[in-house]
């Protein structure tokens, strides 16, 4: 498998050699992740199996798991989040604001995770300039959604590494809804 650009397309993978119908072509978790404010409750935080029972967090009192094993797998995850949550209590911050502050707290960990292995977050393509105004600043003002949901782990957000550039993070999870 190798990685190529496709002009107007962006990034793409193709193969080198010849598969059967139905093979497995690649696999890994992704780099981050979360359960949809309309899903909370009904799905595990770490596996996303739906189940009737699930176990809530002690602390935030949101983030629900099958069992002990799906909550000490998440933790990594969720600890940061989990005082962010915490901390913004009653208010609860949109989808894409609590994704960006997972990436966020996963790059400053260092972790590797291994989907980056085809490409990292820096190889996601934005479509920065093909957003019109009125989306442009509504992804400025998510980015200061997440200044203040933040601000209890990351007091300023102007120090995170330079290759942090929030607006930019957002571009690249948000999708584009002009067809």
């Amino acid at each position: 498998m190798e990685k190529f650009a496709s002009p107007g397309k962006g990034n793409g993978l193709r193969l080198l050699k010849a598969v059967k119908s139905g093979e497995l072509l690649y696999r890994a978790a992704p780099f981050a992740y979360i359960v949809s404010k309309k899903r909370l409750g009904g799905v595990c935080e770490h596996c996303l199996r739906r189940k009737e029972r699930l176990l809530r967090c002690s602390q935030c009192k949101v983030a629900r798991y099958c069992g002990a094993h799906c909550q000490k797998e998440a933790w990594l995850d969720h600890k940061r989040e989990c005082k962010c949550i915490k901390d913004i209590d009653p208010n609860f911050p949109p989808d894409s604001v609590r994704l960006v502050g997972r990436i966020i707290f996963k790059v400053l960990r260092q972790s590797v995770c291994p989907s980056e292995e085809l490409y990292s977050l820096s190889d996601l393509q934005s479509n920065v300039d093909e957003l019109s105004e009125d989306m442009k600043e509504g992804l400025r003002h998510l980015a200061k959604t997440l200044q203040l949901y933040l601000k209890v782990e990351i007091q300023d957000v102007s120090q995170l590494l330079p290759a942090l550039d929030i607006f930019q993070i957002f571009a690249k999870v948000s999708v584009k809804r002009e067809f």
